[in-house]
């Protein structure tokens, strides 16, 4: 299993020394969405896991707050604290959010927090099982209102239709600007109806799906889009390569990746006013390669296997693999894919042999991580 981990982990490297070549010269970074502490699903983000993400990939501030902790009751005091002295002991680096229950005094905490430092506000409707019509949301949007303070919402899997609810508590707080986290993939249409051209409100690029990121650039322009990872869930470098590979492809150009990767975030926290949106760039439909678009449907299947941590009886990796031997003139990319995706069903066969529950996360981490960046380049073949 070291054999297959290490040769892993050396093409996960070679894509993150690429990088470079992919962002704008001397561009800035601002991650707008990542998490420190302890989740009761299992995950962790370190601090100083987090501060080795950011140097090595030029990352300069992020906006950051706790995950779903276990010791979460009451009002995530005790959460809240933690980023609140993460934040300090960052010098600045990271922007502290406080995060919210409805149920347990969020007023009263979240005064508490900004009075102390915190920046921003962070709810999650699905992990604290509220709807987007609760009463509960409105005094917290007044308070970010008379705070200018921003509200970071989560809109990603899980979640009813919520564009509506936002809409009405956005039109009757409208200084209380608004960040819809994974695009806003749980209600995209509805909110590209309400919010494409709102000044003010933005969609943060952390999603595993570039085919969802490409319906995000197709309906918001890149002035109402911040570049987020979602760490610990979003691993590097395939969160930069999804948000800039889908981006380039949409039609951004390089003053465009520039406030989608940190001008947008760096206007939020540094309490300026939000540009006016432009149009959107990309297009409102989508054509590859066949041999690409079988690819992206077997890696779709494997997903939630792997996510799951089941083998893969179907034989998706092996069928995604032999698509890669189709001669359309893309040799160059079905060969780095083909060489990704060996490695990845290699590591993936391994995984049951694993017994230790650490090395299980990271076995399997390695791999998503390996078709993640195997489907980047299947959907966005040349940028």
């Amino acid at each position: 299993m070291d054999d297959v981990l290490v040769r892993a982990q050396a093409l996960v490297d070679e894509y993150a020394r690429e990088l470079a070549d992919t962002l704008p010269r001397g561009a800035e970074i601002f991650d707008a969405h990542v998490h420190l502490g302890n989740d009761i699903d299992g995950f962790s983000g370190k601090y100083e896991d987090l501060e080795s993400v950011n140097n090595r990939y030029g990352i300069s501030r992020c906006f950051m707050f706790c995950l779903d902790e276990p010791d979460r009751h009451p009002a995530f005091r005790a959460a809240n604290d933690r980023t609140l002295a993460y934040a300090e002991r960052s010098g600045g680096k990271l922007i502290p959010f406080v995060r919210l229950d409805l149920s347990e005094e969020p007023i009263e905490e979240a005064t508490r927090c900004l009075d102390l430092g915190a920046r921003g506000i962070k709810l999650h409707p699905r992990a604290q099982r509220f709807l987007l019509n609760d009463e509960r949301l409105a005094p917290v949007f007044e308070l970010a209102a008379e705070r200018r303070v921003p509200i970071l919402i989560h809109g990603g899997r899980g979640l009813p239709p919520i564009a509506s609810e936002l809409a009405s508590l956005v039109e009757r707080y409208p200084a209380a600007q608004l960040i819809i986290a994974h695009g806003g993939i749980a209600d995209l249409p509805a909110l590209a109806e309400r919010f494409a051209g709102k000044a003010g409100v933005f969609f943060d690029t952390s999603v595993w799906s570039p085919i969802d990121l490409l319906n995000v650039f197709s309906v918001f322009s890149h002035e109402q889009i911040l570049y987020a990872s979602d760490f610990p869930y979003g691993q590097q470098p395939s969160s930069l390569l999804i948000a800039l590979r889908t981006a380039k492809a949409s039609g951004l150009d390089e003053d465009d990746l520039r406030d989608m990767l940190a001008g947008n975030a760096n206007r939020i926290a540094n309490g300026e006013p939000p540009l006016e949106p432009s149009r959107p760039k990309g297009g409102d439909t989508f054509s590859q390669p066949l041999a690409f678009a079988r690819i992206h449907q077997y890696l779709s299947m494997a997903t939630p296997l792997l996510w799951t941590r089941q083998q893969d009886t179907v034989g998706v990796i092996g069928l995604a693999i032999n698509a890669c031997y189709d001669r359309d003139g893309y040799a160059e990319e079905r060969e780095r894919i083909k060489e990704l995706l060996a490695a990845a069903r290699d590591l993936w066969r391994v995984l049951p042999e694993v017994q230790d529950e650490q090395e299980q996360r990271v076995v399997s981490r390695t791999t998503f991580r390996l078709i993640h960046l195997a489907d980047i380049f299947a959907v966005t073949p040349r940028d």
